[in-house]
């Protein structure tokens, strides 16, 4: 009867701890290395309210803007890996800034892959103040001009400054980089014109081109968008090799609890099947929807991808 007894105390003790395993119990915090209103913050907060109504927590997106989205990137990395702090990991901060940066305050090892959400490419935005309706016109423009253009990127080292180097280089043009602490701002002085051309995703750019505001003239895919088939490729104007984009993923501390990837992991398949892959196709985005192993596998061909990109762009790491 007295080791019964001991049973049952033992067992209710048990249980307030057991009910505190179950993930998650709180609010998780997803984190973005942009301000708000760039592509990644767009897949961060439609990935946000759906786990949010799933899990019956609140899932809070937080902009950490700043110096390629590695700011972001590090602070969830040495965060506490108990699946309550996630990043919602872009290829700049993930891939692209280790082409470009030579002190960078993590390692890929130092995240986990949960899965890969989207793939933007990008589009080459040109203020209409610009007398160009092509590619070609542009390239004659700027040959003509040495020096009158500056474009705008995403931060040092993020995807469209590499990119916009590339495509520099294989025009045999002169540029001025301009860099800005993410994509919104950029965007800004664009519309302003401050700079005039850029590379950006096709959500951000879509209701500045619709309203006539901004021109595209190529978009950095092999093959063209749905979202922008009138758009050619970068390929079809005469540059095969300038091809990339920003993508997003999600991510924890590589320390997190595997039950608690797992949890995660299956949460993000169930909403992508309920809705969350047409949401963010009907906002211009690449749905991808990839597992754990196949996200993981997607980074590090990604990571060696951008170190041949910075290579034939001749950009250094700084």
């Amino acid at each position: 009867m007295r080791f019964a007894r001991r049973a049952l105390i033992g067992a209710a003790l048990a249980l307030p701890a057991r009910a505190q395993t179950v993930f998650p119990s709180r609010a998780v915090r997803l984190v973005v290395g942009y301000p708000a209103g760039g592509s990644t913050d767009v897949v961060a907060r439609l990935t946000a309210e759906r786990l949010s109504r799933r899990w019956g927590q609140p899932v809070i997106v937080e902009n950490r803007p700043g110096a390629a989205g590695t700011l972001g990137a590090d602070a969830v990395a040495k965060a506490p890996s108990d699946g309550y702090t996630l990043l919602i990991g872009a290829s700049g901060e993930m891939a692209v800034a280790r082409a470009g940066m030579k002190a960078i305050p993590y390692a890929p090892q130092d995240f986990a892959a949960i899965a890969l959400l989207t793939e933007q490419p990008l589009l080459f935005l040109l203020n209409p103040s610009v007398p160009a309706a092509t590619l070609a016109d542009f390239i004659a423009l700027a040959k003509a001009e040495p020096g009158r253009f500056n474009y705008a990127s995403f931060g040092n080292a993020t995807a469209n400054h590499l990119l916009m180097e590339l495509f520099r280089a294989e025009a045999g043009i002169a540029l001025t980089h301009v860099p800005y602490r993410g994509a919104a701002p950029a965007i800004t002085d664009l519309l302003a014109g401050q700079v005039q051309l850029t590379m950006d995703t096709i959500p951000t750019a879509l209701p500045h081109l619709e309203a006539g505001r901004l021109r595209a003239l190529a978009l950095t895919r092999a093959s063209r968008s749905a979202a922008a088939p009138k758009v050619p490729t970068m390929a079809e104007c005469g540059f095969p090799k300038v091809v990339g984009g920003t993508w997003a993923s999600l991510v924890a501390p590589a320390r997190t609890p595997p039950e608690v990837l797992a949890t995660i992991g299956a949460a993000v398949q169930v909403i992508w099947r309920e809705g969350l892959g047409e949401a963010v196709r009907e906002r211009g985005l690449e749905p991808m929807g990839y597992d754990a192993p196949a996200a993981a596998a997607f980074i590090a061909a990604e990571q060696a991808k951008w170190l041949a990109i910075a290579a034939a762009a001749g950009v250094q790491p700084e």
